[in-house]
């Protein structure tokens, strides 16, 4: 079986480090546990969000996100975050620099768009970042995700992989969620779909034990 991990925006924007962008609690703590995924993988892929300052659904303060937008490719409002240039759109220290990775996303380039899964530019998913074409060709059967937020990023792009014939297991203490009750509704709608939730390092092994003995 030939196993990738996949760090989904693992960025300074989304941490306390960063505090007026999205501070996910404890979001600047899960460098260990994504080094621990790539250990166990033989490819390591990596993706960015990588915002304008002045993109469509960018609102000024924290209290005026979650609004429902009428764009195709931004559905809610969100204060600017994860801009290039700025210490947000860095990755954690402790990560890898983006080129040595051994494949690389960046997402929500153009201003009007606001995806959240890496796997996809758009939110009607139709215009590929390459990220699945390049597991299919490198044979890859098995992705071990982690990153930020679990409610967001991470939970789409583990549902894309999972459409797309992955076998999915994503590494709890690899993630941080943005809220407790978004993060149950994400863990319930990954489970559905067949995804395996790993709560410890130890059961992230024994389902890698079984896997590799079917």
């Amino acid at each position: 079986m030939k196993i990738a991990s996949f760090d989904v925006d693992a960025q300074k924007g989304f941490t306390p480090l960063c505090p007026n962008e999205l501070p996910v609690p404890e979001g600047d703590a899960i460098v260990p546990a994504l080094n621990q995924l790539a250990a166990r993988a033989q490819l390591r892929i990596g993706s960015k969000d990588a915002h304008s300052p002045q993109a469509a659904w960018v609102v000024p303060e924290h209290g005026q996100m979650l609004q429902p937008l009428p764009l195709a490719n931004a559905d809610l409002t969100w204060v600017s975050h994860c801009v290039p240039g700025t210490p947000g759109f860095e990755l954690l220290d402790g990560l890898p620099a983006p080129l040595d990775y051994d494949y690389f996303v960046w997402k929500g380039v153009e201003p009007d768009l606001h995806p959240y899964g890496a796997c996809y530019h758009d939110l009607a998913e139709k215009r590929s970042t390459g990220v699945i074409e390049f597991l299919r060709q490198n044979g890859v059967d098995l992705v071990l995700v982690g990153g930020l937020a679990l409610d967001y990023c991470v939970k789409t792009t583990a549902l894309q992989l999972r459409r797309a014939g992955f076998e999915v297991i994503v590494h709890l203490p690899a993630c941080r969620a943005i809220a407790s009750e978004t993060a149950e509704t994400a863990c319930l709608a990954m489970r559905e779909q067949g995804i395996t939730l790993a709560a410890s390092l130890e059961q992230l092994d024994s389902v890698l034990a079984k896997e590799n003995l079917r």
